[in-house]
């Protein structure tokens, strides 16, 4: 997870990605990391499918997810916000 987050602070401060950007990768680390565990643990498939649920409805909540998503249904490419 630390090697994510520092990823993701570099490419935020280089002004590379937008802050919605960020949080939508986290929620993408936290998954790809196995979520709270505190040592190397196997888990199933349904644990991480469960994580994966959790941040999509998390961020389906979000206005700038929403017109995101808006953008790519009705005008045909992504938007950047």
């Amino acid at each position: 997870m630390a090697l994510f987050e520092t990823g993701i602070a570099g490419m935020r401060y280089g002004a590379y990605i937008s802050e919605h950007d960020a949080k939508i990768a986290k929620k993408l680390a936290w998954i790809m990391s196995g979520g709270d565990l505190s040592t190397p643990t196997e888990v199933s498939e349904r644990y991480l499918l469960d994580l994966e649920r959790e941040a999509f409805l998390s961020l389906s909540g979000e206005k700038k997810t929403l017109e995101r998503i808006h953008s790519i249904l009705f005008k045909g490419k992504p938007l950047r916000n």
